[in-house]
């Protein structure tokens, strides 16, 4: 690597922390823009677009190996224009490209390198390549481009087609069935793949896919399907004994690349904390597991230690590698122990340590190092060692501040310090469950905070929202995902603060995505703003993924606006999205798990829960205190709430809960457990 500072390389000017990562390569790297796509055109040059995120493995890996190298850099630099893309930042032009990727090459991944034609248009791809393959690769297409560009043209049209074809929305149609027999007909091919000795699919790598367990959870439980609800427990119970949770730190990593879930890949992202925060929070007021508790409280208290801004917004994410005792970045090597470590620092304690965490063969990683998991619970351990369960639980709490101490003296993984609208929005939501759950005032006030820093930062004078924030600099419009979730989490705000500001902003921005992001004609949402500039083919999320699908997200919040407002259309688009996406959801249930859940509320009976009177307050808190998945909340303890759903239900003196469904609502009564009843009848 040159000890020079490159003057062609532009990414300095970025805020992007993984662009600035790449700031000091000798390749000539310019963020992506519409100046830098219409000079390609003007110039004639082959465009070469690498895309990855801060905290991506491979991603550092092939910068040390290639991006850093001279000799790599000057091909790159004679012969393409090279642009780095955060797929975090431009989650568009991502998935542009990765579903170029995978009609070329069956299977996609980070590092994401596409070399496309100077229009943009793709004409190969491929994820992490050694040093001497990239190299190769990218002078056989400067040749090419050279000696036969007509070929590549050619190819290009082909693939622009196909790309097409896979984004065409199927018209839905009117008599599409959406039913109980549908829900069900789907889960028994999906449960084929479900792994009943270790939770979760058949498959290694594992991910924890949260919107899968909320939707099954919440089948299960009205269904009243035992064996279902059984295979859900025993998923969250092996994930959360698993490695993939920091047992030390708190919080998950990104997935595990075994079936039991015992080795992770070690980053730590904002939105699969976010969701099992929320996941498991639902899970403890159905089950009132105390271990769902502690997986949740020392989960927010990383999120707060680590990620959490002073404006109250959430950071993206902390990287897998840091560097080792010897000085080099290694994955993992924040989270790891040797038995020599863990005997040193534990003394008499460690046999005890041992047989918890598995500091045997079963726990053991690669390098003599070790990854904490669990097999068997606290009353198995107090009894195999002939101890009392509250002896246990202390020497937990003191391993704990022992070896997190420990921990803090190695060297740090990198923080990825942007703030991401769509994934504070996710973040908001899994405060506002875990209050829901636990009634600690504390997660109210944060989710409160980082709303608040949404409406002041990241909300602009149009109406319209931004996607990234840092350095204190608010960037990039919006995308679906970022009006999708944070529409969701003001929902849930007004259900527990009962302040119409949160509706009214939900409202507002629901407006504004059906008037930029909503083809009427396809029954469906774009990704991006129709005000954005055009990329080769305009993106369309439906699949859901570790996170739920922009548009399913949307078609749950048309739904439930639908019910608080008493605006019918927006049932009907809801209605129709659903629709569109069915035929898909049967066949891969998986995919379509928050579709599934809003199929749920269509197919279910699902209720109003209307709440007025001095008193509300305390009903709703009482009310949450219970899984109740069916329903949405309204309440106020005012008599003068303009909302429609309040007319003619406010009483003096009395505070009353009015149970609706189908538009007729039952007898009003005073007491939380009748109307919780009544819900689950």
């Amino acid at each position: 690597m040159s000890s020079k500072i490159n003057t062609n390389n532009l990414l300095s000017k970025e805020t992007s922390p993984y662009l600035l990562q790449h700031a000091n390569n000798p390749v000539n790297w310019v963020g992506w823009s519409s100046k830098v796509l219409n000079k390609a055109k003007e110039d004639n040059k082959l465009i070469l677009i690498s895309i990855g995120y801060a905290a991506c493995h491979w991603c550092h890996v092939m910068e040390h190996e290639s991006f850093e190298d001279i000799s790599v850099a000057e091909v790159m630099n004679a012969n393409f224009i090279n642009i780095k893309v955060d797929r975090e930042e431009r989650p568009d032009v991502d998935q542009v490209y990765m579903k170029a990727l995978q009609l070329m090459t069956g299977q996609g991944g980070w590092p994401l390198n596409i070399v496309a034609l100077p229009d943009g248009r793709p004409i190969w791809g491929a994820t992490y390549l050694p040093k001497k393959q990239w190299k190769g690769s990218l002078h056989q297409l400067a040749d090419l481009y050279r000696s036969n560009p007509e070929h590549m043209v050619t190819y290009a049209e082909k693939l622009s087609k196909g790309m097409a074809q896979v984004s065409l929305v199927t018209k839905s149609d009117s008599n599409t069935d959406i039913s109980k027999a549908f829900l069900k007909d789907s889960l028994k091919t999906w449960s084929n793949q479900f792994d009943y000795t270790y939770g979760g699919t058949q498959r290694s790598p594992k991910f924890m896919m949260p919107n899968n367990y909320q939707f099954l959870l919440r089948y299960a439980h009205q269904t009243k399907d035992k064996s279902l609800l059984d295979y859900v427990i025993l998923t969250l119970n092996k994930i959360s004994y698993g490695g993939v949770y920091d047992h030390i730190g708190g919080g998950f990593s990104r997935y595990a690349v075994d079936s039991k879930w015992h080795v992770p890949h070690f980053e730590k992202m904002l939105y699969d904390n976010a969701q099992l925060v929320s996941l498991y929070s639902k899970a403890y007021t159905l089950t009132k597991d105390p271990w769902y508790k502690i997986v949740v409280t020392n989960t927010l208290n990383f999120i707060e230690t680590e990620l959490t801004r002073d404006n109250g917004s959430f950071y993206s994410s902390l990287d897998a590698d840091s560097l080792n005792t010897e000085g080099t970045l290694e994955e993992g090597a924040f989270y790891v122990w040797t038995k020599a470590e863990l005997k040193s620092l534990l003394n008499e304690d460690y046999p005890l340590f041992e047989a918890y965490y598995n500091i045997n063969e079963y726990g053991h990683w690669e390098h003599n190092n070790y990854v904490l998991i669990r097999t068997k619970s606290n009353s198995e351990i107090a009894n195999d060692f002939s101890i009392p369960l509250s002896t246990l639980d202390e020497k937990l709490i003191s391993w704990k501040a022992l070896l997190n101490n420990n921990r803090q003296k190695r060297a740090q993984p990198r923080l990825d310090d942007k703030s991401l609208t769509s994934w504070n929005a996710l973040m908001i939501n899994g405060y506002i469950d875990a209050y829901k759950a636990f009634q600690i005032n504390d997660y109210l006030e944060i989710a409160l905070k980082a709303s608040n820093f949404i409406l002041d930062k990241m909300l602009q004078k149009d109406g319209s929202l931004t996607h990234s924030y840092n350095k204190n600099e608010a960037k990039i419009n919006g995308y679906l995902e970022d009006y999708a979730f944070t529409i969701e989490a003001f929902i849930s705000l007004f259900e527990v603060t009962f302040n119409s500001k949160w509706l009214s902003k939900a409202e507002e921005l629901t407006t504004y995505a059906l008037k930029h992001f909503y083809d009427e004609e396809q029954h469906i949402f774009y990704f991006n703003s129709n005000l954005d500039d055009a990329l080769v083919t305009r993106p369309i999320e439906q699949q859901d993924n570790v996170i739920p699908a922009s548009n399913s997200t949307m078609a749950k919040n048309l739904f439930k606006l639908s019910h608080l407002l008493g605006i019918k259309s927006y049932k009907e688009i809801a209605e129709q999205q659903l629709k569109t996406v069915l035929q898909d959801a049967k066949t891969y249930a998986s995919g379509y798990s928050n579709w599934l859940d809003v199929m749920m509320n269509f197919s279910f009976p699902y209720h109003e829960i209307v709440i007025t009177g001095k008193n509300a307050s305390n009903f709703v808190k009482d009310l949450n205190l219970n899984y109740i998945p069916n329903s949405i909340t309204a309440a106020t303890e005012k008599e003068n709430n303009d909302l429609l759903i309040f007319k003619n239900r406010y009483v003096d003196e009395q505070t009353l809960i009015y149970v609706c469904k189908d538009n007729t609502c039952n007898v009003p009564t005073d007491k939380v457990s009748s109307a919780v009843k009544q819900c689950l009848e």
